[in-house]
Formats: structure tokens, sequence, C-alpha cells
């Protein structure tokens, strides 16, 4: 099952200070939101590969609904797969320089393209509309790392939604950098996944205290149509 996450009452208590209320979002715009979908490949889910944390694929199920729900109210699904260029040890040292370098080769086979552990994880209900972005950092937005903001640009996005794995390293990369560039970002809490219960609850505490928001999967679609009922309304 997903972690079991609930967010400290004085982390929202602080919010409702500041804000006056829990979540920042709880409207949107659902015809300019995003769902980006980070490294949900089996290198990163399978427990018999280097990176693999197997929780991520209890995620799964709650990926599949929040992308249905995105889809059906207008916004865009986007998969963001890691790739690990084989000049990696050089143009990325600081990230090599964490491995052995058996290890560090492992890691750039595992995420070449066409190899079994760069492929997405089966069961997601990746769709024909939906878009399939290469990432080679950590975040997505980072410079040089995808053409992600073309597409959201292209698309008029406003909004983005972050699920995938691992919540405290790629997921929370990409959503904090997004908020940088003025993107209103909300992750999932059990639509994203990581090694230990404790990396993931600090990882969505310290992006809601200061970055965005972190709604679960029935509160986040609860709003995504309710938002498109009033959306249609006008």
């Amino acid at each position: 099952m997903p972690h079991t996450f609930q967010m400290p009452q004085k982390y929202v208590d602080r919010m409702i200070e500041r804000l006056g209320r829990e979540h920042v979002q709880e409207t949107f715009e659902t015809e300019r939101t995003a769902l980006v979908v980070v490294d949900m490949q089996n290198y990163f889910l399978d427990e018999s590969q280097l990176a693999g944390a197997p929780v991520g694929q209890t995620i799964v199920d709650n990926i599949n609904r929040i992308a249905g729900i995105v889809r059906k109210t207008g916004g865009i699904v986007v998969w963001l797969q890691n790739l690990a260029p084989h000049h990696t040890p050089d143009s990325w040292k600081t990230v090599h320089e964490r491995y052995t370098p058996e290890k560090g080769e492992l890691r750039i086979k595992s995420m070449t393209p066409g190899e079994w552990p760069f492929e997405l994880w089966p069961t997601l209900d990746v769709q024909e509309e939906d878009y399939r972005v290469i990432k080679r950092r950590y975040s997505a937005f980072v410079r040089g790392s995808s053409d992600i903001e073309l597409i959201l640009t292209d698309n008029r996005i406003e909004n983005i939604l972050v699920c995938g794995v691992a919540t405290n390293v790629c997921c929370e990369s990409t959503a904090r950098d997004a908020m940088m560039l003025n993107y209103r970002t909300l992750m999932v809490s059990d639509g994203c996944a990581t090694f230990s219960d404790e990396e993931h609850a600090n990882a969505l505490t310290s992006f809601y205290t200061n970055f965005g928001d972190v709604q679960n999967t029935d509160e986040l679609c609860a709003r995504l149509e309710a938002s498109d009922r009033q959306n249609v309304k006008k």
C-alpha cells in the first residue's frame, strides 16, 4: 500500500495562520492543469534494480485514476522518463561521485532507451494523447534537463500536479523548480513514493510549508471534478 501520511497539524495551523485556509489550491482551471508523472520506470520500481523502491508499485492505481480525471477535465498528462547519457560521469560528475565505478556503469546502462529498466511500469495507463518526455537530471525544469516547458507553454498550463518516484528526489526537485518558475504546484501524497515513510513525510512537509500544496488522491480528484463543473457553468 502507499505510504501512510498525514500532514502534522502544526504545519496545517501555520498555513491557516498565513493564508486563512489549509490548502492553497482549492479550485483549478482544469484546462490549464498538467499531471506530471515522474520516473515511473522499471529501474525505480522493481526490487531487483539498483534504485528500486517497490512501494512505488502501490501508487499506480492512484496515478491512473488522476490521469483519467485530468484528461476528462481538459488537462494534459506528461510522463517523464529519466535518461543517463553515456557522458554522465563527466557532464554530471557530482552524481556519479556518489557511486562506485561498477554501480555508476550500471546506472547508465539501466537508464538507456531500449533497456528494460528504462521502460515505464507496464500497468500505467499511458494514452496516445499523452506526452512522453525524457529528462536528464533529477528536476525536469533545470537547464538542459528536458523540453517540458515547451509542452506546458504550448498548452497554456499554469497548474502542475506531481506524482511518481522518488518523493524526496526527482518529484520534489521537479515540484520545487516548477514553483520557482511560477507554476502553481501540488504534490500528491499517495501518488508519490520513495524508500521510507520518513523520507516521504519529510519531503512533503517541507514542500507544503514553503513551496506548494499537498493533497491526497481523493481530495485532489474531488476538487478537479468540482472545479470542472464550475468552469462549465461560467
